[in-house]
C-alpha cells in the first residue's frame, strides 16, 4: 500500500504502460482517474477496478479537457497527489523534407503540449497544498539520435527539459516534477505496425529482447514500477531527473556488438 489514500490522474491510461500504471497504482492503495480517448478501453479498465478508478475521456491536446481530468480527481476522490502525463504516440515519420507541417503540429500538441497542459493544470492544485509529484513519459529517443522519429525525438528531448526547468519552479512549493525515459517496451504502440494487438506485443518481445544488454523486452510492469517509486514518499528527495529504463539500451554499445580489440586488448595494446 505505498499510494494508500493518494490520488492519481493518469493521462493514456486505457492501455500500454498507462494501463499497467493504473492497475500497478490502484493495488498499492490509490485512486485514479484514466485519462483517455479510447472510450470503451477506458470505461471496461475502470469497471474491473471497481470504485478505485474512473475514465474520464482526454484528449491532452485539448486544455478543456486535461482541465476537466484534473477537477474530475478532485471531485471525486477529492484531491491530486499524482498526475502521470503518459499519453502519447509516434507521430509524424518519413524524412524531414517529407514531413507535413500538419503531422508535426499533431504530434507536438500531444507528447509536448499534452505535457505541458498536465504540469500546469496539476501545478493550480499542488502548490497550494505544498506537495505533489508530477511525472510525464520521456524516451530514451530524447536523450541520443536515431532511437525514434525526427519529431518524436524531439518532443521527448523537450519533455526532459521542461521536466528540469518546473521542478525548479515547484520545487520550492514542495512539489516534485520528473519523467520516465522507456527503452523498448512490449506495448499496442510499438507493435502498432503489426496490428497493435495483445498477440502483435507477443510477437514484437523476442525481437526487442535483441536491442540491450539486458536480454529481454521491456514490459509495461518495468514503466509502472518506475512511476510508483517517484509517486510514492519513497522518492520525496528526487526532483528534476529523468528516470532511464532501457535494459541498457543507452549505455553504449552493447560488449558482443563492440570490435574484438575493444573486448580483448588493454589500451595500451592498441
Amino acid at each position: 500500500m505505498r499510494l494508500d489514500g493518494k490520488v492519481a490522474v493518469i493521462t493514456g491510461g486505457a492501455s500500454g504502460m498507462g494501463e499497467g500504471t493504473v492497475r500497478r497504482f490502484v493495488a498499492e492503495g490509490a485512486r485514479v482517474v484514466i485519462a483517455d480517448v479510447q472510450d470503451a478501453k477506458g470505461h471496461t479498465l475502470a469497471d474491473t477496478l471497481g470504485g478505485a478508478a474512473v475514465y474520464q475521456h482526454t484528449n491532452v491536446a485539448e486544455e478543456a479537457d486535461v482541465r476537466a481530468a484534473v477537477a474530475r480527481a478532485v471531485d471525486e476522490f477529492g484531491g491530486l497527489d499524482c498526475i502521470f502525463n503518459n499519453a502519447g504516440f509516434g507521430g509524424a515519420v518519413g524524412p524531414i523534407e517529407e514531413t507535413p507541417v500538419d503531422e508535426y503540429d499533431r504530434t507536438m500538441n500531444v507528447l509536448l503540449r499534452g505535457v505541458f497542459l498536465g504540469m500546469k493544470h496539476a501545478a493550480a492544485i499542488m502548490r497550494p497544498q505544498g506537495s505533489g509529484s508530477i511525472i510525464s513519459t520521456a524516451s530514451v529517443a530524447g536523450l541520443s539520435g536515431g532511437r525514434g522519429p525526427h519529431i518524436y525525438s524531439a518532443a521527448k528531448a523537450a519533455v526532459i527539459n521542461l521536466t528540469r526547468s518546473v521542478a525548479l519552479e515547484l520545487g520550492e512549493s514542495g512539489v516534485r516534477v520528473n519523467c520516465i525515459c522507456p527503452g523498448a517496451i512490449a506495448t499496442p504502440l510499438l507493435a502498432r505496425g503489426i496490428g497493435g494487438t495483445a498477440e502483435a506485443v507477443e510477437m514484437i518481445k523476442p525481437i526487442l529482447a535483441t536491442v540491450q544488454p539486458l536480454k529481454r523486452s521491456g514490459l509495461a510492469e518495468d514503466i509502472a514500477n518506475a512511476a510508483l517509486w517517484l509517486a510514492s514518499d519513497e522518492a520525496s528527495f528526487v526532483t528534476g531527473h529523468a528516470l532511464v529504463v532501457d535494459g541498457g539500451m543507452t549505455a553504449g554499445t552493447q560488449w558482443s556488438l563492440q570490435p574484438e580489440v575493444m573486448r580483448t586488448h588493454r589500451p595500451m595494446d592498441w
